[in-house]
């Protein structure tokens, strides 16, 4: 497994309509993760041998699938300042929305 990142140009769509654009002569972009770590298991159809009834696993606790009060609270301030594009918001560009789209952090 590894992690991947990439960097495109959307200057024109993912900026506020095209107000705020890449400084290209501040090339190049690096990207770093600080304190990232990473559990998972292999896909198997029709389901991954991870996958639990239980809550033996961190993943299967209530925690892992639900934000807490100062999470949301967290979020929503991240929200309102700094997402300068959602995807889940641009239905010009997406007029059927990716099924992610309906998951709510709020649930």
């Amino acid at each position: 497994m590894y992690l991947f990142s990439s960097i495109w140009n959307a200057d024109d769509w993912a900026t506020r309509g095209g107000l705020e654009k890449t400084n290209w002569t501040r090339a190049p972009f690096v990207s770093s993760y600080k304190d990232f770590s990473v559990e998972g298991c292999q896909w198997e159809d029709p389901y991954p041998a991870c996958v639990s009834t239980t809550t033996d696993n961190w993943w299967d606790q209530y925690n892992a699938w639900h934000l807490s009060d100062s999470q949301k609270t967290d979020f929503a301030w991240v929200q309102r300042n700094l997402v300068i594009y959602d995807y889940c918001k641009d239905y010009e560009r997406y007029p059927k929305l990716p099924g992610e789209c309906s998951l709510s952090p709020w649930a």
